[in-house]
């Protein structure tokens, strides 16, 4: 059985917008632009993390409303998120297919979002790993400071995590280890990666330098996303571009599809 691995972006990828303007913000009676706002000008004045500060504004927002958030909470943010339209039973779907041709997929979630939020959605079982930020709690249950923090650049270690078989996060010394190409359990040209944004351009670049397949997922109607996809396009980023609709006969579905029949052809040519 051949194994290749999906691997995923969240926010533009998965679902329309951050995931944090669902629950989260509704919650804190905030606006999107209010909240970004504020996080975007304390990275400026401190030359900070982008992501290290949307995760302090957060905690920052909540304790000025006196509102403690818990794992649990955040969880709960997750059920209110809309998610783009096929993504819900894509997974089941894809993986049928696949396994018609002689392959199993293994799904990854690869995001700068938080994990406690990806967790409360419908789709959170079907990932073999969900690699995204989180926080630590506190005695008490409550957010108090970032235990982890997954930023752009930050993204292409989780896919040589994946690639190595290494994905136990903080099991450092083997995911550096030197391992011949042939002894790694899913190679580079196995992956296919499934992005939308600037977050996931080293990703994109990594993996399609090195065989694999990279899908530019752009918000249908939404003013300027399908240009920025078409960039991804012409800059070498992407194989394909596509609306973000994962129903069966849509593009990415037919696209996924051909890619799972090329690498089950590959694998047969072998023997030859």
């Amino acid at each position: 059985m051949i194994e290749v691995a999906f691997c995923y972006d969240f926010d533009g990828t998965l679902a329309a917008g951050n995931m944090q303007e669902y629950g989260f913000m509704r919650r804190l009676g905030m606006t999107p632009e209010e909240f970004w706002e504020k996080s975007d000008a304390m990275a400026k004045k401190y030359a900070a993390d982008n992501n290290l500060c949307y995760m302090k504004c957060m905690l920052d927002e909540a304790k000025a409303r006196k509102i403690a958030f818990t794992r649990e909470d955040f969880v709960a943010c997750g059920k209110d998120i809309v998610l783009y339209k096929g993504v819900v039973d894509w997974f089941d779907r894809i993986n049928a297919y696949a396994l018609s041709k002689g392959i199993k997929i293994s799904h990854y979630l690869i995001s700068s979002g938080l994990q406690e939020i990806v967790e409360g959605t419908p789709i959170a079982s079907k990932f073999s790993q969900l690699y995204a930020s989180t926080f630590m709690y506190n005695e008490y249950g409550e957010a108090e400071w970032p235990a982890r923090v997954v930023d752009y650049t930050g993204k292409t270690q989780y896919l040589f995590r994946i690639n190595k078989g290494c994905f136990d996060v903080h099991d450092n010394k083997s995911v550096n280890c030197a391992m011949p190409e042939c002894e790694r359990p899913i190679p580079f040209k196995h992956m296919v990666y499934f992005g939308d944004g600037d977050t996931d351009v080293p990703c994109m670049s990594m993996i399609k330098r090195l065989g694999g397949y990279c899908l530019a997922v752009y918000q249908p109607h939404k003013p300027g996303a399908k240009e920025r996809a078409t960039k991804y396009l012409h800059d070498g980023r992407a194989n394909i571009i596509a609306a973000a609709d994962y129903s069966a006969g849509m593009k990415i579905d037919c696209y996924v599809k051909n890619v799972i029949y090329k690498i089950a052809a590959d694998a047969k040519l072998k023997f030859f």
